[in-house]
């Protein structure tokens, strides 16, 4: 998912089914998870493991309770950024001047996970996280587990 590069400040949102009862599931099994490599594929799968065995969950081979997938993708925005040069005397005298238009591609970085109920295979949870990329593969690690730690910080969803 984001090889070569980082979440930074992510932006997270969360929505959730508002009635169901969190409090009946205690399992989960993976459903899928994909990231743009294995590596990538297993660490979000650690990252979400480690937040939901802090929730008190328990991760089953198949027939949990819940079950959950992610997903993470990266992408290019592209952003204009325009440079004036010359504007001589005003605007209806001599122009603008020169400018110089360049193309800007920032790489954007999302990972969503879902959670289905794990008979009714209805979605009861999605959490969402969106931001800028770095090249520093090294804080890849940090800021992943960072943007699922913020994910999960609300989870299970207070009841009432």
């Amino acid at each position: 998912m984001f090889a070569g590069v980082c979440l930074l400040l992510a932006s997270v949102k969360i929505d959730y089914d508002h009635g169901a009862d969190f409090s009946r599931y205690k399992t989960y099994s993976w459903l899928s998870a994909k990231g743009t490599d294995d590596l990538w594929t297993g660490r979000i799968t650690q990252d979400v493991d480690a937040q939901l065995a802090a929730k008190g969950w328990s991760k089953v081979e198949s027939g949990g309770n819940a079950t959950i997938s992610a997903f993470g993708r990266t992408h290019n925005e592209q952003t204009l950024e325009t440079y004036y040069n010359g504007f001589g005397g005003g605007w209806r005298w001599r122009g603008f001047g020169d400018a110089t238009t360049t193309v800007e591609n920032t790489p954007v970085g999302t990972l969503v996970v879902d959670v289905f109920d794990g008979s009714s295979k209805k979605l009861i949870w999605r959490g969402m996280s969106t931001d800028t990329l770095s090249t520093k593969p090294d804080k890849n690690e940090k800021k992943l587990e960072k943007a699922v730690e913020d994910m999960f910080k609300k989870f299970p969803p207070s009841q009432g």
